[in-house]
């Protein structure tokens, strides 16, 4: 196999594998699985969400703070859009959108939707995300900002 071919295939499996992960994230949330959340990211790893930010140990916890147990009591999706990737030798940035739905009574509502930047990194495991910032899309010009190229 050529050089050239070999590294188009590589690209092709790193950005399958990136988009694996990150689709992996909404079931873990919503099935409270602290251990599937907390495998998505580095050693190291951030998750910065409106003005909260999670360190490695912290990511576990996630799934067990009020809101998100509350989220789980009353029926969620958090669904994530198709990202769009770019990748630099081990290193990769993925932008997508998220909406959290929220069961309330017989319908779904759009409970939190937002804008994401997963700066992810190559390691002896595969992919994982090394920082993750998501804010809400409520107009506030931070959130355009992680959508940007």
């Amino acid at each position: 196999m050529s050089e050239a071919l070999e590294r188009r295939l590589q690209v092709l499996e790193d950005r399958a594998e990136i988009a694996d992960l990150i689709a992996r994230y909404g079931p873990a949330a919503d099935s409270g699985d602290a251990d599937a959340v907390a495998a998505l990211w580095a050693p190291g790893g951030t998750y910065q969400f409106d003005d909260t930010v999670l360190g490695a140990d912290d990511i576990r916890s996630l799934v067990s703070i009020p809101t998100h147990v509350e989220y789980m009591r009353r029926g969620c999706a958090h669904i994530v859009s198709a990202p769009r990737i770019e990748i630099d030798g081990d290193d990769a940035v993925a932008v997508t959108h998220s909406v959290v739905m929220l069961r309330e009574g017989e319908r779904w509502i759009g409970e939190r939707v937002s804008a994401n930047r997963w700066e992810l990194r190559r390691t002896a495991d595969g992919w994982r995300v090394q920082r993750r910032r998501n804010r809400l899309l409520d107009g506030d010009g931070a959130a355009r900002e992680l959508l940007a190229r």
